[in-house]
């Protein structure tokens, strides 16, 4: 009996021994378990710099200039603009067109007060491009071109210009590219530079770039670009009112550069030509087709690529190419993405109807 009490005793100790063993081991996983959680929660320490643009800037600034408008040599308003690239006698410099609107000659200034004559050799209203052209030996720098294509929004995108007064001459506003492919309406009527002013009803939409950089009246024109310095646009306006800030727009570089090719080699502008009068859909219309969108075309030329097509006076379009079709402004606007003599589809409704029909564009200077 004695030695089973004994051995009963040992078992008992050892079992206890056991169980505070595995308590022990419990702790000591539960604790790593509570400090493995604390260091999985524990946010890093991060540090951030921000140096400036100011290389970017200098690598631009020096191509930037103001185009100034003179009467009886004074100063009656003013844009800004940028050296695009030279030849070799001349240098030529991009505005907007209602800067320039109205004049042919113009006097540039630099950035380091020197001045020369420029002559406004064309433009193109619809996307708000004008060229100047100046002595080549009169400019300080020409500009590097980027792609608007290759910034994305949210990336730091910087405008150089001279806004309000000539007190403020090259003023740098930076800000993020807030946006691509913003249609907006525009329209004669809606240009002024220095209370001057053309009126007419001829409206139109513009592919355009938002941005939150500061833009005021005498930015017009001038380059906006991006980190590298590399122009990707030229600004052209922005929204104003009591309840809207920094709401900025410029037209993209690859616009820009379309049309002041085509002025520079051919002294002109050419479109694509259908060669139709179109309207909106009157509610009318809507009611009797029963179609809610396209344009109804109101007049066909004779021999043009519309008549050639065998598009009717009353047929109502609603696509070019692959481009539906609301309202007269996109009409306009999808027609001028194409080039003289590119082939596109039509799709177009007659007598309730849907067809298709293939037509060449013809030109229109």
């Amino acid at each position: 009996m004695k030695n089973n009490k004994g051995k009963v005793f040992l078992i008992i100790i050892v079992v206890l021994l056991i169980a505070l063993t595995g308590v022990n081991i419990y702790l000591t996983v539960s604790k790593q378990i509570v400090q493995t959680t604390n260091i999985t929660k524990t946010e890093k320490e991060v540090t951030v710099t921000d140096e400036g643009i100011s290389e970017a800037v200098n690598k631009l600034y020096d191509s930037s200039v103001i185009v100034e408008l003179t009467s009886n040599k004074q100063v009656v308003g003013w844009g800004s603009g940028f050296v695009y690239k030279t030849d070799d006698v001349y240098a030529y410099i991009i505005t907007n067109y209602h800067v320039t609107d109205g004049y042919s000659e113009v006097l540039i200034e630099y950035t380091d007060g020197t001045t020369a004559n420029g002559k406004v050799i064309g433009g193109d209203e619809y996307t708000d491009v004008s060229v100047v052209r100046v002595d080549k030996g009169s400019i300080k720098s020409v500009a590097s071109i980027g792609s608007s294509k290759d910034v994305n929004s949210g990336d730091t995108v910087f405008a150089i210009g001279t806004p309000v007064s000539l007190n403020f001459k090259f003023t740098v506003t930076r800000g993020i590219l807030s946006g691509k492919d913003r249609l907006l309406p525009m329209s004669n009527q809606s240009y002024s530079i220095n209370n001057r002013s053309i009126a007419t009803q001829d409206s139109w939409y513009i592919n355009l770039l938002q941005i939150d950089a500061s833009i005021n009246s005498g930015n017009s024109g001038g380059p906006l670009a991006n980190s590298n310095g590399e122009v990707i646009g030229i600004t052209n306006s922005k929204l104003s009112s009591s309840s809207i800030e920094n709401i900025g727009f410029a037209v993209p570089i690859e616009d820009v550069v379309n049309i002041a090719e085509q002025v520079i080699n051919d002294g002109k502008v050419t479109r694509p030509y259908l060669g139709v009068g179109v309207s909106n859909l009157s509610t009318e219309t809507m009611i009797s087709s029963e179609q809610k969108t396209g344009v109804i075309i109101g007049s066909v030329e004779d021999n043009s690529a519309a008549s050639k097509a065998g598009l009717k006076e009353g047929d109502i379009i609603t696509k070019v190419g692959d481009y539906d079709i609301t309202s007269v402004l996109y009409f306009k606007y999808y027609v001028n993405r194409y080039k003289p003599n590119d082939k596109v589809t039509i799709t177009y409704i007659r007598d309730g109807k849907t067809h298709t029909t293939e037509l060449t564009f013809g030109t229109k200077s």
